[in-house]
């Protein structure tokens, strides 16, 4: 028995009902394709570019940690939360959230200082990552400890108000006592020292240098007067000194020891009221100054051990003349940190130089289908409601399919019809054709009808049909033509040729009105299944308020609204198949009536042709 095309196809649609449910359900559940978290509904993306089109940086870099500056033109203040608790960092690949922590976050005066740790950042390239926010529910992530590598160990902001510096680092090396804070220093707060008191560091184990070891100092510095060996940085034990300051304005390092003191070349000096970052690095055998991310100066000295306390702004008790002006951005390390790595620093802190490396882009807006009002309609989904609407998805699917390859197989017995009945008249009259010995005739309607018209007739109801018809007549008046004789037809035989072609219209109607069960399912059970899925999740949400004890229209709105998905997902399955289910019905009636009338027309004039003789 000869399978029904539509019938296979269905058969191999329904198979697939498993893979097109997973597929449902991942896709409903899945957010955009490269948005991080769609509950953060806006993020920009800021590129850090060290090649030839940008900073042109050639020395090594590793994991550095690099400022934003947030302000009005580059951030949305108010699309944030107030405390900016909602900001999140995330690399390149859409998915390694990348560790930050927030100096000082102030939505009123639209300004930010938020410092982001970049990891294997290699010189000549770029890099870039995403800053996301604008989701209320969220909480504050940041986390200093994390934002600095374990090299680092110890990292002033000076942002606290009369109470000493605190460590940003992972070591926790705060200061002693406190200082003087400036206000609108070089980032955010600053620390103001008048040349008389300074600050103490710790004397602390991650502090303690060994001979000839290697360090990385780095402080912006702003003098206010050009002392005469004004020091910025002291640290002395027995007869060992180490000392960072400016004679000047001429900005040095000293190292002592028991052969005496030597001290960096003079170079260029430093101008009254003005920011420049300063780094000192011990590599093992020399130190080396740097200036606002370039060499400066080279002492020929290795680092001397010491495990003493440290002061900024000179020591009192030695006889310092201290440093006159502002400090700020005080860091550490207990390696010597590249020269890569010290040019990013003073370009990304610095305000000068920070549009070659650092750019912001614009702010992008959520576009994924998960966000808006559809987005927390989709999050509040219960996983009963995804269960319901991946079946009514499947549901929709079989059902278009069927309206689809329904349509199209009427459309093609319609075109086969006409093609049959215009070359049907032309034989009605003298159906001689029906019971010729050449079955090319039987076809072509006696020539009637080329090979494309024959090959849209195949797909014609009623040519089946008139096949049926021509083969009876066939059989009957195979032993006229072998005898001779006239041509004629019992009424038995007649009445016998009305019941197949009877026979033939019911199969074919059964073909027509094949799979249309799939949309009488998708009428009744869609809008049934739907309502299945909002009376289960209403019940799940009312329970989950009444464990929770927060009756509230914002704890109760969201699982409401989401339950009430599952009812307009069975609408819109049982909607567009009640339209096509009505649609189809009709052209099948069509096509039906093409065949009864066909039937009716065929006996007739075959009684007619074939009708025995009055003798």
């Amino acid at each position: 028995m000869r399978r029904n095309p539509l019938s296979s196809a269905c058969l191999r649609l329904l198979r697939t009902l498993p893979l097109i449910c997973l597929f449902a359900v991942s896709s409903l559940a899945s957010a955009g394709s490269n948005w991080w978290d769609d509950e953060f509904t806006v993020r920009k993306k800021i590129t850090l570019d060290a090649s030839s089109k940008g900073a042109a940086i050639v020395e090594p870099i590793g994991s550095v940690a690099v400022l934003l500056r947030l302000h009005d033109g580059n951030f949305q203040f108010v699309a944030a939360k107030e405390d900016g608790g909602d900001l999140r960092f995330v690399a390149a690949d859409g998915k390694t959230p990348l560790a930050y922590h927030i100096e000082k976050y102030d939505a009123v005066l639209s300004e930010a200082f938020v410092w982001v740790n970049v990891p294997d950042f290699k010189p000549g390239e770029a890099v870039s990552f995403w800053a996301y926010y604008g989701n209320p529910k969220a909480s504050r992530a940041d986390d200093s400890k994390a934002t600095y590598d374990v090299d680092t160990v110890l990292v002033y902001h000076f942002g606290e108000r009369s109470a000493p510096a605190v460590d940003s680092a992972l070591p926790g090396n705060n200061a002693q006592n406190a200082g003087v804070t400036s206000e609108g220093s070089m980032i955010a707060g600053g620390l103001r020292l008048n040349g008389a008191k300074g600050v103490s560091l710790p004397e602390a184990a991650s502090l303690a240098w060994t001979q000839g070891g290697r360090m990385t100092w780095s402080a912006w510095v702003k003098p206010a007067v050009l002392a005469d060996n004004a020091v910025l940085f002291s640290r002395r034990e027995d007869d060992r000194a180490f000392v960072v300051g400016a004679d000047k304005g001429v900005p040095y390092v000293e190292v002592k020891d028991a052969a005496g003191a030597k001290r960096s070349p003079a170079g260029a000096p430093l101008a009254v009221n003005s920011w420049h970052h300063l780094a000192v690095v011990a590599n093992g055998a020399e130190i080396s100054l740097l200036l606002d991310g370039e060499p400066y100066a080279t002492l020929d000295s290795p680092l001397p051990a010491m495990k003493s306390a440290a002061f900024l702004g000179g020591d009192p008790d030695a006889g310092d003349t201290g440093w006159s002006g502002e400090v700020d951005e005080l860091q550490i390390a207990k390696v010597a940190r590249p020269l890569g790595f010290l040019q990013v620093a003073s370009m990304s802190q610095g305000a000068d130089k920070v549009a070659r490396l650092l750019t912001v882009g614009p702010d992008e807006q959520a576009s994924t289908w998960l966000s808006g009002t559809f987005g927390i309609l989709m999050r509040s989904l219960t996983v009963d409601g995804w269960i319901v609407i991946a079946v009514l998805v499947v549901m929709a699917v079989i059902s278009w399919w069927v309206m689809w390859s329904k349509s199209a197989y009427l459309n093609a017995i319609s075109r086969g019809n006409a093609q049959f009945m215009e070359a049907w008249r032309l034989v009605a009259n003298d159906l001689t054709v029906l019971d010729d010995a050449s079955a090319e005739k039987v076809n072509t309607l006696g020539g009637h009808v080329d090979a494309a018209g024959i090959e849209r007739m195949r797909k014609a109801s009623v040519f089946r049909i008139y096949h049926i018809g021509a083969e009876e007549i066939r059989h009957r008046l195979v032993a006229d033509r072998r005898l001779n004789t006239r041509k004629a037809l019992s009424g038995r035989s007649i009445q016998a040729i009305r019941a197949s072609l009877d026979g033939g219209l019911v199969r074919e109607t059964q073909k027509l009105n094949q799979l249309m069960v799939f949309l009488t399912i998708a009428i009744s059970g869609g809008p049934f299944l739907g309502l299945l899925g909002t009376v289960v999740g209403v019940m799940i949400t009312f329970a989950a308020i009444a464990a929770a004890g927060d009756v509230n229209v914002n704890a109760i709105a969201p699982g409401i609204a989401a339950a009430l998905v599952a009812t307009v997902a069975g609408l819109v399955v049982a909607i567009p198949a009640l339209f096509g289910y009505n649609y189809l019905t009709s052209r099948i009636k069509e096509a039906t009536t093409d065949m009864h009338v066909f039937v009716d027309e065929f006996v007739t004039k075959m009684a007619e042709f074939y009708r025995e003789s009055a003798e």
